[in-house]
């Protein structure tokens, strides 16, 4: 099976399909002055980005993480969330409370999908 790696990087790929999978990387708001509701709009509008570069959707999501900076934020991620997933098609899913690369990054979804 071959292997297709998308927006490559000297330490990682923002996206890498094997057979019917792709994978996107942790994916951070580009705009982290955000909130966590304005941060993960951020981030969704990318993962709609990069699945459709890849031929996917995310009415084909199989997976979610979410990593939020402080737990309090689960309410405000998930109100922004609830109104972008599929509700005929939702992933497996697990949201965290983690540090995250910067204090400034409140939010970052990890995502894996079928194409």
């Amino acid at each position: 099976m071959s292997i297709k790696r998308h927006g490559v990087g000297p330490r990682l790929s923002q996206a890498v399909v094997h057979g019917n999978t792709v994978y996107l990387a942790g994916i951070v708001a580009g705009d982290p002055s955000a909130d966590a509701k304005g941060q993960t709009e951020q981030i969704l509008k990318k993962i709609d980005e990069h699945l459709a570069a890849t031929g996917s959707h995310k009415s084909k999501l199989l997976s979610a993480t979410i990593y939020l900076a402080n737990m309090a934020l689960y309410g405000d991620m998930n109100s922004v969330w609830d109104t972008w997933v599929d509700p005929a098609n939702t992933p497996a899913r697990a949201t965290v409370e983690a540090r995250l690369a910067t204090p400034r990054y409140l939010v970052e979804i990890m995502v894996v999908a079928a194409v």
